[in-house]
């Protein structure tokens, strides 16, 4: 299936979920990441949720690795169609942009250089088999994923499970996964 196609379908799957289906999924997703990968000590990069477009509630997330680690989240340039990537403290405050992205605000922000981000969590509508994945579409985790360093582990957080059908318009800009977690399962791929 092409990535359009996924997107599409996706998108609605999403959408049908209830409020409880969607909180109930969030909580298992988290507590499957958590049991498994090891966050402590670690630079955090995590997608802050699109409520209108049901996304994870990475919040819970972010609340988790704040006690054990630090987590790093972004304010997207939609000119660039690239992110600048802040550290949260406990000064940090939020305010959505114009699409709904909560994004953090204020005057005393610290940024921090993609390479010094140990783990990426990655927002994504659908993946295949082979760890790639399918957002949006405009691109960004693309470009942030290229100055991450080598041993960086990118890590996808996704509502429904692994697509039986490979993604068939991949191209040069897509970069795979390492791991997927799902409410019901972790999947790991083994860099192609």
């Amino acid at each position: 299936m092409t990535k359009k196609e996924l997107r599409d379908k996706y998108v609605k799957l999403r959408d049908e979920l209830s409020p409880i289906e969607l909180a109930n999924q969030s909580i298992e997703l988290s507590d499957r990441l958590f049991k498994h990968l090891d966050l402590a000590n670690k630079k955090v990069h995590v997608f802050l949720p699109i409520t209108s477009k049901k996304e994870i509630n990475t919040w819970l997330i972010i609340d988790r690795i704040r006690s054990v680690g630090e987590v790093v989240v972004s304010i997207s340039d939609f000119s660039s169609n690239t992110m600048k990537h802040i550290l949260v403290t406990d000064n940090t405050e939020f305010r959505e942009n114009s699409y709904g992205i909560p994004e953090p605000t204020g005057g005393n922000l610290v940024e921090v250089s993609p390479s010094d981000i140990d783990i990426v969590l990655l927002p994504l509508l659908a993946f295949d088999k082979k760890g790639y994945r399918v957002g949006y579409g405009k691109g960004f985790y693309d470009r942030f994923l290229l100055n991450l360093k080598e041993d960086a582990l990118k890590v996808g957080l996704s509502l429904f499970e692994v697509e039986d059908d490979l993604i068939s318009d991949i191209n040069s800009y897509d970069i795979p996964m390492d791991i997927c977690v799902t409410p019901e399962i972790l999947y790991t791929f083994d860099g192609n």
